[in-house]
């Protein structure tokens, strides 16, 4: 079975690892090239000694030409607002796929890009180019993209539950997000909000109704809705676990059946292997999910409310970055989508 030579970009932070974790487990696929910031020089398994016998591959700083021609696959796990201009480079080098895990092409109009993360773009001629990778969503666009855009993890679980009913038939009204994650989903870097003691026994909202997330979703829906898109009112939680997270999500909207909701699903996600449909086996939990590229919805339709109440639960290291990310390259591959990624939940 012929392998392809990757490149990571940004192989340390946890996304990055993820990646590395996931690449070396894949049957097509060779990890030829790493980059860090912090550890060039050092070989993954010093940096993470769990890797073991893996773990020889060397850190480099970040190089794009080097990276171009040492494979013909890269996934950049870079900051957001400084990816773009790798991604450009790489672009022009013809490297024939590039997963980008930041935000930076996730947005296809350059002003609200401009306004969400306060950076000018440095490559708007890709916005139009990249395709939004949520792969179940926009499967048929990713087999032909040649850059794809990696969606961000609060989006990935929201608009799993909410985009089967972007139905003209329910007309929503509104859409409230009511989402908490693990603190992984805040990066590696050291930050004294997400130190042990401010994280573990406490529960906080943050961001409310401002997220840099919340005009993924709402760029999404608009696009499933044909024009423009119902309100979208997004709040973040940070929970005191490390990985997953959890979407309750509100749509008030014209009600039908509970049978024609669970259609609704059923028709959306008809042969994916990574959509766990609950119907009546009661409400997905976080555990799972953890450790999976699987996205678990289960959802209640609330007559006196006027809602339909949808929860969804992912592992924001896999279905919400680095495992979604090997899916669309399988899709981009002409692979089977749950090459590599076909793992059970870590449970306890």
């Amino acid at each position: 079975m012929e392998s392809h030579k990757v490149a990571i970009l940004g192989a340390t932070g946890y996304a990055g690892i993820e990646l590395v974790r996931l690449v070396l487990a894949h049957p097509r696929l060779e990890l030829a090239h790493a980059t860090s910031e912090q550890y060039v020089g050092k070989t993954l398994g010093t940096v993470y000694p769990f890797l073991g016998r893996h773990g020889a591959v060397e850190l480099v700083a970040l190089d794009p030409a080097r990276a171009a021609g040492d494979a013909e696959i890269v996934f950049a796990s870079l900051p957001h607002g400084t990816s773009a201009t790798t991604i450009a480079e790489l672009v022009k080098r013809r490297v024939p796929k590039v997963v980008d895990l930041s935000a930076d092409f996730r947005l296809r109009h350059r002003e609200v890009f401009e306004r969400t993360y306060e950076v000018s773009h440095p490559a708007t001629e890709l916005l139009g180019r990249a395709v939004f990778g949520l792969t179940e969503i926009h499967r048929p666009r990713i087999a032909a993209a040649g850059l794809v855009a990696n969606p961000g993890c609060y989006p990935t679980g929201a608009l799993l539950g909410i985009l089967p009913l972007a139905k003209p038939e329910l007309a929503i009204e509104s859409v409230i997000v009511d989402a908490k994650s693990g603190a992984s989903g805040a990066g590696r870097s050291a930050k004294t909000d997400l130190l042990f003691c401010e994280v573990d026994e406490n529960l906080r909202a943050y961001q409310i109704g401002t997220h840099r997330h919340a005009p993924e979703i709402e760029q999404e829906l608009a696009h499933a809705c044909g024009g423009a898109a119902p309100p979208v009112f997004f709040v973040p939680h940070l929970i005191p676990v490390v990985r997953g997270i959890l979407s309750t999500i509100y749509v008030r909207c014209r009600l039908p059946s509970a049978e024609r909701v669970a259609e609704l699903f059923e028709e959306a996600y008809a042969g994916c292997a990574f959509i766990d449909l609950r119907h009546d086996r009661g409400v997905p939990e976080l555990r799972d999910v953890r450790g999976t590229n699987r996205c678990a919805i289960g959802w209640h339709v609330d007559r006196r409310a006027g809602l339909i109440v949808v929860v969804t639960v992912i592992d924001n290291l896999l279905k919400g970055a680095a495992g979604q990310a090997v899916q669309n390259l399988n899709v981009m591959m002409g692979w089977e989508e749950d090459l590599g990624l076909d793992t059970l939940a870590l449970v306890p």
